[in-house]
């Protein structure tokens, strides 16, 4: 028997991301993810923020509300374009392809209530600045980013506003989220099964994609008994339609053909009794290869650009939270 955590703790996440010279990739973009799934979207091409899951039409009874993301996501893009010039001046760079990546956001603990907030900022692929939203202070993990961080520190009206949108406002606004979700996450939607061997001396991985929701457990059996030697587990990985996907890899170098079908592979759904079990096959193993190609490139179009995003809050007239990029 196999004991398994599964855990209860719901994010939501906002990523911005600005880009100087990479050819296909809009200038500037903004996603916004809960629990992973990605609920909103807009760049600079579309220059329109919309929903991508259906239940979050319903978001605000404000029937502007879709029109005020818009906006800020229009007056995001020359902010950011200005920051990654003065990163630019600072890391003493004059051209090239360049990334300005903010993140922010929170988790929630539906069992015990915790929550735990972040912003951070990355460029090029390094971490820039980051908050410590306990101390209140901001860390500079490199020289280059020096000069903002005393420059952020001093700015304490804002840091209050970042700490309250952290600690109070997201965890709000996600508890509203995964209520409104709520009627699409009760569902629960079976995986598609395949065993997957790229050569003959590669590891067989048992892959399950498509299913609904992701509290789930996977692993690898010897003789209806589960083992861990020669396993290394993947990640659970969101597709785009909502549903996620996942690996467990076998390595079965030091197996004899004949003994493969001493294995099977269990996939498991928190809650459901019955698992789904896949003998190792090497017939069925055969058929499903000769679509990795296919399955590759169709996984590598439905990737999502997974950036790293921030910004600061401030209240207008009618107490509706303004998200506005910082200045470097």
């Amino acid at each position: 028997m196999s004991c398994v955590l599964f855990l209860l703790t719901h994010s939501l996440r906002y990523s911005y991301t600005g880009s100087s010279q990479v050819p296909n990739l809009p200038e500037y973009q903004s996603v916004g993810l809960v629990n992973e799934v990605q609920i909103s979207h807009c760049d600079s091409n579309t220059n329109r923020n919309v929903p991508k899951q259906d239940w979050m039409s319903l978001l605000d009874e404000d029937p502007l509300y879709w029109e005020q993301q818009t906006e800020i996501c229009l007056s995001n893009q020359p902010l950011v374009k200005a920051n990654i010039y003065t990163a630019q001046q600072r890391f003493n760079q004059t051209c090239g392809i360049h990334i300005l990546q903010y993140m922010y956001g929170c988790e929630w603990d539906d069992e015990t209530g915790e929550v735990n907030g972040y912003l951070q900022v990355g460029y090029d692929g390094e971490d820039f600045i980051a908050f410590d939203i306990r101390k209140q202070t901001w860390i500079a993990p490199t020289p280059q980013a020096v000069f903002t961080k005393h420059k952020w520190d001093n700015d304490r009206a804002s840091t209050q506003q970042t700490v309250y949108y952290l600690n109070q406002i997201c965890p709000e606004r996600l508890e509203k989220y995964v209520n409104y979700g709520k009627s699409s996450r009760l569902r629960t939607v079976l995986p598609s099964m395949s065993l997957l061997q790229k050569t003959p001396s590669s590891p067989v991985s048992c892959h399950a994609t498509g299913f609904y929701p992701d509290r789930v457990a996977m692993f690898w059996r010897k003789d209806g008994e589960e083992i861990h030697e020669d396993v290394d587990h993947g990640e659970i990985l969101p597709n785009h339609d909502g549903t996620f996907q996942y690996e467990i890899h076998l390595d079965l170098s030091s197996v004899k053909p004949e003994d493969w079908s001493r294995y099977d592979c269990v996939f498991q759904f928190s809650g459901v009794k019955d698992d789904i079990i896949t003998k190792l096959d090497k017939v069925l193993m055969f058929l499903f290869n000769r679509n990795i190609q296919v399955i590759g490139a169709v996984v590598v179009l439905l990737l999502q650009l997974d950036a790293v995003t921030g910004f600061i809050i401030s209240k207008n007239k009618g107490q509706r939270l303004k998200r506005c990029i910082f200045g470097v």
